[in-house]
């Protein structure tokens, strides 16, 4: 057995052995009431995160400057709308998050470039907002709203090449690309500000989210979504190589409830937590549960680009253990149920995202 699977059975009976103290809704209790302010608020993450806790009752403002090309749909915030205070605005506005952040409970900071590609042909773009933004909104809370919890949406792309998985918190730092510099130089912010002035802070690294209310207009990020749209329009998917490559597709419901209960958690402040699926999948295997659910669907194998040595970091699945032993919390969501769950939501919305 490799060491990948050895780690997904062994954290399958441990997880099993406590199931009936059910550890995750005991973290999430508490949330009615509270305020929460979500950058980013209207794109695929942050919207996810508003649904749930509007749902639980919580009091939430969400602030996104709605960039074009990069998610923001205000149709993710269908069904809830008038549940929420929606400001449009940067979250490089020092005097705007100033406000913002004030007598708020948690604050999710979600707003991000979060297109590798795009941060080497823009390289200060990126810096802009997923670096000095992040400074600001610190800023912002150290000044204003010292009481606030911060949870940062972080990536996987900060540990660069691979050298082994799963991967802990533990492993190598050397990004690829300057998205994943200044990913982790926010996430060095949020540990600095922990340490120096006491700021509640903690990081959750993601690896590929997927699911409802995700971007569908460009294949830049979101691969696997961007798959199900390729399907649903009766396209071929391409594979690279042999399509082997193996990632770790986390489910966004999953996604939320790591963010809420890292929120409501004792966690040490300044800490960081890998999230996945506690499963990795091959490239391969991915597009074949797409064609399976989606009842259609062809593909074809094709050379990878001259290029892509430069940000491959090989196989990614991610050790979980350290996040399940602070708050609780594991994923839910298998690939099948999330895939048809992603298929399904955007073949009865696809007029309000392609």
């Amino acid at each position: 057995m490799q060491s990948s699977d050895a780690y997904v059975v062994a954290l399958g009976v441990a997880r099993a052995l406590d199931a009936d103290t059910d550890p995750l809704t005991d973290r999430r209790a508490g949330i009615d009431g509270k305020r929460a302010l979500i950058t980013g608020g209207v794109g695929f993450i942050g919207s996810s995160i508003a649904r749930e806790l509007c749902r639980q009752g919580a009091k939430v403002t969400i602030v996104d400057a709605m960039l074009p090309g990069y998610g923001g749909n205000p149709f993710n915030l269908d069904g809830f709308r008038d549940g929420v205070e929606l400001v449009l605005g940067d979250i490089r506005d020092s005097e705007l998050m100033a406000r913002l952040v004030a007598d708020q409970d948690y604050v999710f900071h979600c707003a991000a470039q979060v297109d590798y590609t795009l941060s080497t042909a823009e390289p200060i773009l990126d810096q802009d907002i997923n670096s000095k933004g992040t400074l600001v909104l610190l800023e912002a809370a150290r000044k204003h709203g010292p009481e606030a919890k911060i949870v940062f949406a972080s990536s996987r792309l900060i540990y660069g090449k691979i050298g082994y998985i799963p991967v802990d918190e533990g492993h190598a730092q050397r990004p690829l690309n300057i998205y994943g510099v200044h990913k982790l130089a926010a996430e060095s912010y949020l540990r600095i500000y922990a340490s120096v002035y006491g700021l509640d802070t903690v990081t959750l690294r993601i690896p590929n989210p997927y699911g409802p209310r995700g971007q569908m207009k460009h294949s830049r990020y979101g691969l696997l979504n961007w798959l199900i749209r390729q399907v649903i329009d009766g396209e071929t998917i391409h594979i690279f190589g042999d399509g082997q490559q193996k990632r770790d597709y986390v489910f966004i419901d999953d996604v939320v409830d790591a963010f809420i209960c890292a929120a409501r958690s004792a966690v040490e402040r300044g800490d960081v937590y890998n999230i996945g699926s506690n499963a990795g999948c091959s490239l391969e295997e991915m597009v074949e549960t797409v064609i399976s659910v989606a009842g259609n669907g062809s593909k074809t194998h094709v050379p990878w680009p001259e290029d892509y040595e430069a940000n491959e970091t090989g196989d990614y699945v991610a050790n979980t253990t350290k996040i399940f032993a602070a708050t609780g919390w594991s994923p839910k969501v298998a690939l099948t149920e999330g895939v048809r769950r992603t298929y399904e939501y955007y073949l009865n919305h696809r007029a309000h995202y392609w």
